[in-house]
């Protein structure tokens, strides 16, 4: 593939594949400089962060293909602002140290990763690892590691200024977050447990570490907290509240009783209706109940219920307001409505009175007809009947039975019905009658019949 001349090397290449190209510029290092290289060394990637007071470990890895008789490893350290530093070496199993470092930095080889303990603040920055290889030649292999030292963030406080609180749409709200300790720190603001972002009344400090809200809304009002985090650590603080005063909002009248169409409340004569007034504000509101009459006002009552007695009323219709006043605010609300009184109670009255009365004609005609069959049942059970036994003895049995069929002369067949019944009631008598007739039962309607 190449030939040596005076001037230098000469090379031909005739279908050289892809895949031989890298052998190609092995042999011609190899060539030319007498090595080829076949060690790999293997670094984290990323920044390594570490906490200062405690132990880091640096990982590193190597391989390589060819023949070694030795193996050296070095470490050196370069600060932000200084040359590198020699740390140790090591020759095979030998670690020679540098005598100011000799208790801060261990290596244990073949391994070629560092231990540093305790790590400092002073120990930040780029170390560099750099083995070496010698076979029949010496190869060679460096990387660097970027290191970083932080200090774990302590928990964070916030002061909220003004401390007393503020009132809504006047006057605006700082909130401040400090710490103790901790490097390379990022405030994050929370609400309610939400990430707080940047909008209309919403401003934060370049550093996030202040939070200003101007001006201040009902909205507003939440649990504020402050997260303070850096690589190594994270910190929340303590919930805070700030107070907001505002209001009153949504006011309305609510009743127990009666019917509420929008501002009216028709009620029933006699009844007593509770009403009460409400609104959300802060601090709670003070509440009057004022009675329009004839062109005039007037306050009746203070505090949020209002009782009224429907009978007292003199009026069909009457008009009331409830006013709601938040002190802080200085801000007022009232609303209007009026009671109408009717006279469905007295017509409900009246109808239970209408129908209590025809009930209890309907029971004492239910008591009188019982109590007069009673007496006429007795009266039969136990009246003389001397002159009605005379007559059964001349009717024979046949004639109740043509009577019963509407046959004969009235006189017999009255004779024949006083027979039946007489043989019903005395059944002692030897003569009985065997037809379906003499099946008499003492009821209701054998008094009747009887």
């Amino acid at each position: 593939l190449g030939q040596k001349s005076q001037t230098g090397f000469s090379f031909e290449f005739s279908r050289v594949s892809i895949c031989g190209l890298g052998l190609l510029v092995c042999l011609f290092f190899h060539s030319y400089a007498g090595i080829c290289s076949a060690l790999k060394l293997t670094v984290p990637s990323h920044t390594i962060h570490g906490i200062e007071g405690q132990p880091l470990h640096l990982t590193v890895d190597y391989n390589f293909n060819a023949t070694a008789s030795e193996v050296q490893i070095i470490w050196l350290f370069e600060g932000p602002q200084s040359n590198p530093k020699y740390l140790l070496s090591s020759v095979n199993q030998t670690v020679v140290p540098d005598l100011e470092f000799q208790h801060k930095f261990t290596l244990i080889p073949p391994n070629a990763s560092l231990m540093i303990s305790p790590l400092r603040i002073s120990d930040e920055g780029n170390y560099i690892v750099k083995v070496n290889v010698r076979g029949n030649g010496t190869i060679t292999a460096s990387q660097k590691i970027q290191v970083a030292v932080d200090v774990p963030v302590t928990k964070p406080l916030v002061h909220t200024e003004p401390s007393s609180g503020v009132v809504e749409y006047v006057g605006n709200i700082t909130l401040k977050c400090t710490m103790g300790k901790g490097t390379r720190v990022v405030y994050q603001w929370m609400k309610n447990g939400k990430p707080l972002h940047a909008g209309p009344n919403y401003t934060f400090s370049s550093n996030n570490a202040t939070l200003l809200i101007v001006p201040v809304v009902k909205e507003d009002i939440g649990n504020y907290s402050c997260l303070v985090s850096n690589p190594v650590s994270a910190m929340e603080s303590e919930i805070i509240a700030p107070t907001i005063y505002y209001g009153p909002y949504g006011l309305r009248v609510k009743s127990d009783k009666g019917l509420n169409i929008g501002a009216v409340f028709t009620v029933d004569m006699g009844e007593v209706i509770l009403f009460d007034c409400s609104a959300d504000s802060n601090p709670p509101n003070t509440y009057s109940w004022i009675q329009r009459a004839d062109n005039t006002t007037h306050v009746i009552k203070y505090g949020p219920h209002l009782e009224v007695v429907s009978d007292t009323v003199a009026q069909k219709a009457i008009d009331y307001m409830c006013r709601a006043f938040n002190n802080v605010t200085g801000k007022r609300d009232e609303t209007h409505f009026t009671i109408v009184v009717t006279s469905v109670g007295l017509e409900k009255l009246a109808q239970k009175g209408k129908s209590l009365s025809s009930l209890a004609v309907i029971t004492g005609i239910s008591l009188f007809l019982i109590l007069a069959m009673a007496f006429l049942f007795i009266w039969k059970r136990y009246q003389p009947h001397k002159g009605t036994e005379k007559l059964s003895t001349l009717q024979p049995e046949a004639d109740y039975r043509k009577a019963h069929t509407f046959s004969g002369n009235a006189n017999k067949r009255s004779v024949s019905i006083i027979h039946y019944c007489k043989k019903m009631a005395y059944p002692h008598k030897k003569r009985r009658s065997k037809g379906k007739e003499g099946k008499c039962v003492f009821n209701l309607g054998y008094i009747f019949l009887c």
